[in-house]
């Protein structure tokens, strides 16, 4: 029988500590893509047929999932099974080598990086006098973009509204019967639409558009987009004072949701050509700050 020698208890714990490590990953990877989509883990739980139990053990690392249980909670979240489990897998070297000088970067540095990519290589788009709106609901895209489209003559466009229209259903009601993946594509879709056919026009997207790279890619690059930011306790507050309770229905952990889903989706509204922050100011203030800033974008 061999005998065990001085380098296999280290190995083992190198692989055990390896695992536990991955397994922690993971669990930030999943934790982090469903707050950016602004889905609550009883949605995903829903969407995916995962037990909301397992989800917390597997966003808290302590999941040991399955190929088939990584598949159902990507779909869910209109990811493949690959870009949740490994984001550097199944790359060519080169690529692989980017992933590494990118991966300690602090957001803002991953901002400043996609952009000079971007320019080097995606070229600027032609962004014509298109404004768009992004922030989480309740920073005032609806009511400051009506407004700022009025003050500008330009048409004003609400995104959400585009894609209720195309699919012939409320948006709850798409993402109820189809779930995320199927909004992802509409909103895409209209995305596409609205700014093929409108050369100037200010644009009210939805909170979550960031999360889908390829339609966020594409109005940063035919749009001048603005950041509009207001505190954690002003999105809640516009929000509940419009008449809508969604967000603290049978959720008592509402702000912390909503805390978590800003935080992870700084990084990409911080993308943005401008920011505009409305916290704390009269709903004039905030347009005259808005339009100033929209029209030195457009100039």
């Amino acid at each position: 029988m061999r005998q065990r020698t001085h380098t296999d208890v280290p190995h083992q714990r190198r692989t055990t500590l390896g695992i536990e490590d991955y397994l922690a990953r993971l669990g930030d990877r999943v934790r982090a893509a469903r707050a950016q989509r602004g889905m609550s883990r009883k949605i995903l739980a829903r969407d995916s047929g995962v037990s909301e139990r397992y989800l917390a053990q597997l966003e808290s690392g302590r999941g040991n999932p399955s190929v088939a249980v990584l598949h159902q909670v990507a779909d869910a979240m209109d990811m493949s099974v690959m870009e949740l489990a490994d984001p550097h897998g199944g790359t060519d070297p080169a690529l692989a080598e980017i992933q590494a000088l990118l991966a300690p970067l602090a957001p803002a540095e991953l901002s400043e990086a996609a952009e000079i990519l971007e320019r080097r290589f995606a070229g600027s788009g032609t962004r014509g006098r298109r404004i768009a709106l992004i922030g989480l609901r309740g920073a005032g895209k609806s009511t400051l973009g009506k407004a700022l489209a009025d003050a500008l003559g330009f048409p004003f466009i609400e995104l959400n509204r585009e894609i209720e229209r195309d699919y012939g259903a409320s948006i709850g009601e798409m993402l109820s019967l189809s779930g995320q993946p199927a909004f992802r594509r509409y909103e895409n879709r209209c995305l596409n639409a609205v700014l093929n056919d409108h050369e100037e026009a200010v644009i009210s997207t939805g909170g979550g558009i960031v999360s889908n790279a390829d339609t966020y890619t594409m109005l940063l690059r035919r749009s001048h987009t603005i950041w509009l930011q207001a505190s954690p306790e002003e999105h809640m507050q516009r929000v509940v004072e419009q008449g809508d309770m969604r967000p603290m229905a049978q959720n008592r952990e509402a702000m912390s949701d909503l805390r978590a889903i800003l935080e992870a989706r700084a990084p990409l509204y911080n993308r943005a050509e401008a920011s505009v922050d409305t916290a704390g100011e009269a709903p004039e203030t905030s347009l005259a700050k808005l339009t100033e800033t929209a029209r030195a974008l457009i100039a």
